[in-house]
């Protein structure tokens, strides 16, 4: 098997693309999920935004009336820094802190140092106008009052930033989609792409069985999917194959005996011909004017069997290779046996042998071509005469048969052997190699009848009993 770069794999270009996909649709849900938490964040109350500050600023107090110069910062991240909500303080000697936040926005500590300055009583519940940078717009602030003074301000942002989120939730977002990830490729390569990778395999080595000749060889067509569909078109086409291969080598079989047969045939006329010509050209012969009018009918005889082979090779090639047009038309029965009886007549009594037709009702009609229908019957009718000893009878018969004329020729002659009824209508082929060594006819007879019946669209057929008849049997569609 040829070896293949695995990227160039069907089977890894689907897993990794599933992989991909699977990743992709991870990040989409984490940035979902991510912006679920600020919506939720955002659908907080202000008042309990406004409380928060509040509690924070009271707390801050307490702890800046104990210590002044308490360091804001580490304060805020002890006790404040695992609240979700960044919180600010903004003092008036100048100290800012955010605790684990960072330090606050400018406009937020521009805006709270503005109302450090300002000598109205400083509100509680109130809030900042404007953008707030990172954490969104400014939330509500509160006074930071030590001994009735106000020293500073706690602001209290509604929202996180998107990165504190992302940092909070990246590392257990990223294992779980990692596990997953990793799951999901398992499971795909285990119940999808695995299966699917199989049955392709299985596929590609039938072709390469076929490929070096294992006609018997066939891919596996389970799963009722497009691999089985492709599957079980690759099996068709490797029955058809097989079955034009086998043809093609009966047909080569058939070319190869034809040509023997021809070759045979052939030759027995012209060794003849050539033997008495060389015969005639003997001088001694000049005188004996008989014997010479004698070879010369002999030569005569073997030209014509010649002619006669030859012919019937030329008109059976045209009809097998659909040569020729057919000129197919309503056929009257009884004027086309009555020309069978008229040309078998004179031989018919010099062989003492009878010649008998019969027409049921329904049958005095056929749809054939009317010249090679009577090919067919005259071929068959001197068959009949040749195998038919003195004193017996051939029979020309038609009746209807449905939507069929049934044509029979019977002959009570010595009958054919069962052994030889199959290959009876195969060209040069002789039941009795004795007796049709005569020059009568060309061995294609038979093999003529059935190229026209079948270029008919109709069947032939022959039954035999030895010693009692002989039948064949036409059917061709009725008018």
């Amino acid at each position: 098997m040829s070896s293949r770069a695995w990227y160039r794999s069907l089977y890894w270009r689907i897993a990794l693309g599933f992989v991909l996909f699977l990743a992709a649709m991870l990040v989409v849900q984490a940035a979902l999920t991510v912006w679920v938490i600020g919506r939720a964040e955002d659908s907080v109350p202000a008042r309990s935004l406004a409380e928060y500050a509040s509690l924070v600023a009271s707390d801050l107090a307490t702890a800046l009336a104990a210590d002044e110069h308490l360091d804001l910062d580490e304060y805020l991240k002890s006790r404040y820094g695992a609240l979700p909500r960044p919180t600010f303080v903004i003092m008036a000697d100048g100290r800012v802190a955010g605790g684990r936040w960072g330090p606050p926005p400018d406009q937020v500590v521009r805006v709270a140092r503005e109302r450090l300055a300002r000598p109205a009583p400083f509100g509680g519940d109130g809030a900042m106008r404007g953008r707030g940078g990172r954490f969104g717009p400014p939330g509500p602030f509160a006074p930071i009052v030590v001994n009735g003074r106000r020293i500073g301000t706690v602001v209290v942002q509604p929202r996180r930033p998107p990165g504190s989120v992302l940092r909070e939730l990246g590392p257990v977002m990223s294992v779980i989609a990692l596990a997953l990830i990793a799951a999901g490729g398992a499971l795909a390569a285990l119940l999808i792409f695995g299966p699917a990778h199989r049955r392709l395999r299985g596929l590609e080595d039938a072709a390469r069985q076929v490929g070096r000749g294992e006609r018997g060889a066939r891919a596996p067509e389970s799963g009722g999917d497009e691999i089985a569909a492709v599957a079980s078109a690759f099996n068709r086409m490797v029955d058809d194959l097989a079955r034009r291969a086998s043809e093609l080598e009966a047909s080569n079989r058939a070319r190869r005996q034809l040509l023997a047969d021809v070759s045979h045939e052939l030759t027995t006329p012209l060794t003849a011909i050539r033997g008495y010509v060389e015969t005639l050209a003997m001088p001694d012969l000049a005188s004996d004017e008989a014997a010479r009018l004698r070879y010369l009918e002999i030569v005569r005889d073997e030209t014509m069997r010649l002619e006669r082979v030859v012919g019937d090779l030329l008109d059976l090639a045209r009809l097998e290779a659909g040569g020729g047009t057919l000129r197919i038309q309503d056929v009257p029965i009884g004027d086309l046996l009555a020309r069978v009886v008229a040309r078998h007549e004179r031989p018919g009594q010099d062989r003492q042998v009878r010649l008998v037709t019969e027409i049921e009702a329904g049958a005095d009609a056929v749809r054939a071509d009317p010249d090679r229908l009577e090919q067919v019957l005259q071929n068959l009718a001197t068959n009949g005469l040749r195998h038919t000893p003195p004193g017996g009878r051939v029979e020309v018969r038609a009746r209807r048969s449905g939507d069929q004329i049934v044509l029979t020729v019977t002959d009570d002659g010595e009958g054919i052997a069962p052994e030889h009824l199959p290959f009876i209508f195969d060209r040069f082929y002789k039941a009795d190699a004795s007796r049709l060594n005569e020059a009568e006819g060309s061995g294609l007879g038979l093999s003529i009848v059935k190229a026209i019946v079948e270029r008919h669209g109709g069947t032939v057929t022959v039954t035999s009993t030895p010693g009692v008849e002989t039948v064949f049997e036409i059917r061709l569609p009725a008018p």
